[in-house]
């Protein structure tokens, strides 16, 4: 089956397509698709499902019918070859690449973005949509070496958030900080050694602004040469004996600071 290939990044980047499973992905991906395929965020192309997962989710597949998708019955162990999980669901599609160029991306006048700097983990890139999706983001970008969304885990961890906002990947991080600057948005970098915290009166004023939120990695932190292009390097307090917050947790924290500021 060609559609395994795309269990792979090498797969996905060749092919432009990658894999969507489970009943929520699904049904968000065909909810962008429009009519005869024509949704401005995904493009489905093929649906496998089991007999079992079309009995519980019948509305899903005649959604994909109704939308042009070609419906593929498949076998229980058929479907699971195309799952990286311990307990398929048993309907897995296959869309376009959701990816788009940073300025596209970032549109022309955003004013809450969220830049995913060497993140590895993609449990914690998708989280980080999801909140991303969640606060009201403009987009989301991925720079350097931050794992691909695309990632099976990464897009089951969004729970269906890769396809309401922008996505853009960038191996050059400056180039990503560089348009963000040119688009009119301050970096804040999220640094829990940061000279600012967050709470300070004074940050106020940056919050309530158009900004762009940079988050680093989970083992390494935020690479330096990221780290010296932000307006502010700005650190969570920790008020117990925690020695830290998570990187999805820190996220939240911060993207909930800068709409509350706008709402005061």
């Amino acid at each position: 089956m060609a559609a395994r290939k795309l269990l792979r990044r090498a797969g996905r980047d060749r092919a432009g397509r990658f894999l969507v499973e489970g009943a929520q992905a699904v049904r968000e991906a065909l909810a962008g698709q429009g009519a005869a395929g024509q949704g401005p965020h995904a493009r489905v192309h093929e649906l496998f499902v089991t007999a079992s997962a079309a009995e519980r989710q019948p509305e899903l597949v005649t959604a994909a019918r109704a939308a042009g998708v070609r419906v593929v019955p498949a076998t229980d162990s058929a479907v699971a070859s195309l799952s990286d999980t311990v307990t398929p669901q048993g309907i897995v599609a296959v869309c376009d690449l959701l990816d788009v160029p940073v300025p596209v991306a970032l549109g022309t006048a955003p004013s809450l973005v969220v830049v995913c700097a060497g993140i590895a983990d993609p449990g914690n890139a998708g989280t980080v949509i999801r909140v991303a999706d969640a606060a009201g983001a403009d987009a989301v970008l991925l720079a350097g070496d931050t794992v691909d969304p695309h990632n099976g885990k990464a897009v089951r961890a969004s729970t269906g958030s890769v396809f309401h906002l922008p996505l853009a990947r960038e191996r050059d991080p400056d180039a990503v900080l560089d348009a963000c600057r040119t688009a009119g948005l301050t970096l804040l970098v999220a640094d829990g050694a940061g000279e600012r915290e967050l709470y300070e009166p004074s940050l106020t004023a940056v919050l309530t602004g158009p900004v762009a939120w940079v988050f680093g990695g989970e083992a390494h932190g935020m690479p330096e040469a990221v780290a010296r292009r932000a307006a502010h390097r700005v650190r969570i307090p920790i008020h117990g004996r925690a020695e830290s917050l998570n990187l999805a947790t820190a996220a939240a924290v911060c993207l909930y600071a800068s709409v509350a500021a706008r709402r005061r």
